[in-house]
């Protein structure tokens, strides 16, 4: 019950603060076992290189609706992903593309900012 209150209240922190906040942008989110999602998303930079994304309509891979990239050390963020129900799943740890400096790399996805 209590990861669920502090998923919700997250969630809610995210979108309380999306509108004024928010910019717009052009995700790719791609994941093992899910088709690639690619289109307008909203940009929340949460400070120090962290920031949260959702998609401007609809849902990402796997019916995500926010995604939450924190950095942990440079180049190093831990992600995770609300879910309809309001839980936040951990997606895992991703670093920073070298090829391309907009997107961050997981095991098994990759998420892509422009």
């Amino acid at each position: 019950m209590r990861v669920a209150l502090a998923a919700l209240a997250f969630g809610l922190a995210v979108l309380a603060a999306t509108p004024a906040l928010a910019r717009p942008a052009r995700c790719v989110v791609t994941s093992v076992g899910e088709p690639d999602w690619r289109g307008p998303c909203k940009f929340l930079p949460d400070g120090g290189g962290s920031f949260y994304i959702q998609p401007a309509r609809g849902r990402f891979p796997g019916g995500i609706s926010d995604i939450s990239v924190s950095l942990i050390r440079p180049a190093v963020a831990e992600v995770r992903g609300l879910t309809p129900d309001g839980i936040n799943s951990r997606w895992g740890e991703a670093r920073r593309s070298t090829r391309d400096r907009a997107c961050w790399v997981g095991e098994d996805f990759s998420i892509c900012v422009y």
